[in-house]
């Protein structure tokens, strides 16, 4: 969920890039071609239009911003969580000399799944 959360925050930074690049070019090919004229709306004034949209592209990055560190903290006390519950659970085992029944293949894929899950973390 982090590589979504981070390819997510990307996202936004080359948008806000690419947004400026237009701006820029577009500023310095159509203004030379096209003086304000009345009536007709100016490719310079949807340029103006081109920044409001990139603020408020802006805006939405720093309301998304606290939700990611949060979901980052979050994930982070889950797996403190699962490797404590584990290591509790292995001890349980060792304790009581219980063997248990060998994991189904679902059971192994979910396991599995989980390590690469908690490994890239």
């Amino acid at each position: 969920m982090e590589a979504e959360v981070d390819k997510l925050e990307l996202m936004f930074q080359k948008a806000d890039s690419d947004l400026d690049y237009i701006q820029y070019r577009l500023e310095y090919e159509i203004k030379p071609h096209y003086p304000d004229s009345a009536g007709k709306k100016n490719p310079v004034t949807l340029l103006k239009e081109l920044s409001a949209g990139k603020s408020r592209c802006q805006t939405l990055h720093a309301r998304f911003k606290p939700t990611a560190v949060e979901h980052k903290e979050t994930e982070s006390r889950i797996c403190a969580t699962f490797n404590k519950t584990m290591t509790l659970i292995q001890e349980l085992q060792k304790q009581t000399d219980l063997k248990l029944l060998p994991l189904t293949e679902e059971e192994k894929t979910a396991a599995e799944q989980l390590r690469a899950h908690i490994s890239d973390l």
